[in-house]
């Protein structure tokens, strides 16, 4: 059992150190309109996105994607509170902090209040996201369960699970569901 529990602290300590997750403040977030705690915390869920959008491959490019997909959300079209995700990955490898953590974010609504929703920013229906875009999915992952932010046996999903819509692409999607603890039924 020690050993066990000393291999998941070295890949957890492993994740935390390539992890890169840039802070609200340093993507120049709006202030969000409200938020709301998540019911089942920590999350039972993850569901896996896509953006619909160009990808981005620098720290520069992703703030100004991730700013925009805020401003959409936010905008008259969907008038949501906040920028719809937990978190938003680029190709640059960093990630990109939305809600956050314990928030209940506007994603994929039959789950909203029992997961967090990650989006790589791209459409990847032909092509996957790079190596360092899933890298950084994965590491999000590990150090939220490491952390106790994601429960230990979460279920992966990805978005088009539990909605009508493409996401996160067909391409994406056959990715995901090799990751351990996809599930086909979300």
């Amino acid at each position: 059992m020690l050993s066990r529990v000393l291999v998941v602290a070295v890949i957890c300590f492993a994740a935390a150190q390539s992890l890169t997750i840039v802070s609200r403040s340093e993507w120049g977030a709006k202030p969000a309109k409200g938020s709301t705690t998540l019911p089942t915390n920590p999350p039972s869920h993850v569901v896996i996105h896509h953006a619909s959008s160009p990808s981005c491959y620098s720290k520069a490019d992703c703030i100004k994607r991730v700013k925009s997909f805020q401003d959409y959300h936010m905008g008259p079209d969907k008038n949501y509170v906040d920028i719809g995700y937990n978190f938003v990955v680029g190709e640059d490898g960093n990630v990109y902090e939305g809600r956050g953590w314990g928030k209940q974010g506007a994603h994929a609504k039959p789950l909203n209040n029992k997961s967090i929703g990650i989006c790589v920013a791209g459409t990847f229906n032909g092509a996957a996201p790079n190596a360092a875009a899933q890298k950084a999915v994965k590491d999000l992952i590990a150090y939220g369960v490491a952390n106790g932010k994601i429960q230990k046996n979460y279920k992966l999903a990805g978005h088009r699970q539990v909605d009508n819509t493409d996401c996160p692409g067909t391409a994406f999607f056959n990715v995901i569901k090799g990751w351990p603890q996809w599930t086909a039924s979300p």
